[in-house]
């Protein structure tokens, strides 16, 4: 486990973004929330809590041949992954690995993210990177023929983890998105309970894909407030202020990071330089007290050092590319069941928040994770946005589910009420 003592460098650089977003950054904006009714195009079917199946993070991979035939590739936890297509049905479905040992815990995929054009025996392929907070790595998949096969080396190794007894302990890969420039394909990946995010660059090995652990980045754990005084989260005992959602601009190689119960960080993709808060949760600075009866953070007054957006945890990261350079992050605010929109360029400003009402399908609550194209797709002109519906089954309902909703680019916005940009081109 990671030292929770950070360095007086990194605790100081912390402080001084903290004031800078409090002094005049995005989170001093206006919290604009439409009032415009924006609803998804359709849904896929339910995952059930009792069939241990709970969606979390979708990816979107655009057949270029047959547009018609591109794939939604989503994950599970313990229910592994599912493939649906752009009806929203199941196409395919992987089981997670099984547990390596009677006392171990099994695969459980939390992220997924894709890699265009990998070279891999002499082909170049399209692969699904997962991020596999059971066995602490990574699955990758070939996507071939619209199915998915995996291509996994098996010796690869543990990410975080120096041992099964430390990968049951259950600090393992967590939070993962990808990207690619000319010197190969890389994966970022967060680990589970801590501030640590992890480099990888993707390596073929024959006929499969490993990975090598290039540096690690440790997000502060301790913040200085503007009165002085010291804030941490408040989470069970051992437990820190993770990482999940993740994108990286293409364009810049800009990272953003979102921290759950802190706000969103940006950085170079490789992890070298300060990270810099865009913006902070609305909670930022809450002082909590865990209570061990209760198993329960006790929570004071607000002292109002947050931002005026994002509502923890912070989740789904995915950006809306209008033009080389141009475009938009949409962040899952799950607090507030809503999505903060923020340009990619410049200083990161905030343009509003929308949230997907009630349809021809259900509205969406505590969202998770996320993934847009620009590519405008069978039925979904100027691309397609789809996010995961924490609570899918409708009220007085006596199971729980979650799914995956698709929403047309072009009612987002239009119907966000943010007058938000379509793309010209193709992704």
């Amino acid at each position: 486990m990671l030292s929770r003592l950070i360095s007086l460098t990194a605790f100081g650089t912390a402080a001084v973004l903290a004031c800078a977003v409090f002094e005049g950054g995005a989170v001093a904006q206006a919290h604009h929330r439409s009032d415009d009714e924006l609803t998804a195009e359709l849904e896929t079917p339910a995952l059930w809590a009792d069939d241990d199946a709970d969606a979390d993070d979708p990816a979107i991979w655009v057949d270029r041949d047959d547009p018609e035939d591109s794939l939604v590739i989503a994950t599970a936890k313990e229910a592994g992954l599912y493939v649906y297509d752009l009806e929203g049905e199941e196409v395919q479905h992987i089981a997670p690995k099984p547990a390596p040992g009677e006392d171990d815990a099994p695969g459980r995929y939390n992220n997924v993210d894709l890699v265009r054009g990998f070279a891999l025996g002499g082909d170049k392929v399209d692969l699904a990177v997962a991020s596999d907070r059971g066995m602490d790595d990574l699955g990758i998949f070939v996507i071939e023929d619209g199915e998915l096969e995996e291509v996994t080396d098996p010796g690869a190794g543990w990410i975080f983890s120096e041992s099964q007894a430390e990968v049951n302990d259950e600090h393992t890969a967590y939070g993962l998105t990808t990207w690619q420039d000319a010197t190969g394909a890389y994966a970022l990946v967060s680990r589970n309970s801590e501030t640590e995010v992890a480099l990888l660059k993707l390596v073929a090995n024959g006929d499969t894909v490993g990975w090598e652990k290039i540096r690690t980045l440790a997000l502060p754990a301790e913040f200085t407030m503007p009165d002085g005084s010291t804030w941490t989260t408040c989470d069970d005992p051992g437990q820190y202020a993770q990482v999940e959602g993740m994108v990286v601009d293409k364009y810049t190689g800009t990272a953003y990071l979102g921290q759950e119960l802190v706000g969103i960080w940006k950085i170079s993709a490789d992890l070298t330089g300060e990270p810099e808060l865009v913006d902070t949760a609305v909670e930022f600075g809450l002082p909590g007290a865990y209570d061990a009866e209760t198993d329960e953070c006790e929570y004071g007054e607000n002292p109002g050092f947050g931002g005026d957006v994002l509502r923890t945890d912070i989740e789904g990261l995915t950006i809306y590319y209008t033009g080389r350079g141009k475009g938009y992050l949409l962040a899952s605010s799950q607090g507030d069941d809503s999505y903060a929109v923020y340009a990619i360029e410049g200083g990161n400003d905030y343009l509003g928040s929308f949230a997907i009402g009630e349809g021809d399908v259900d509205s969406t609550q505590h969202s998770d994770g996320a993934d847009v194209v620009n590519v405008s797709l069978p039925g979904f002109d100027g691309g397609l946005l789809v996010v995961q519906d924490g609570d899918n089954t409708p009220e007085g309902g006596d199971e729980s589910s979650t799914n995956f909703k698709y929403l047309e680019w072009e009612d987002v916005a239009e119907d966000s009420g943010l007058d938000l940009a379509q793309a010209r081109g193709r992704r």
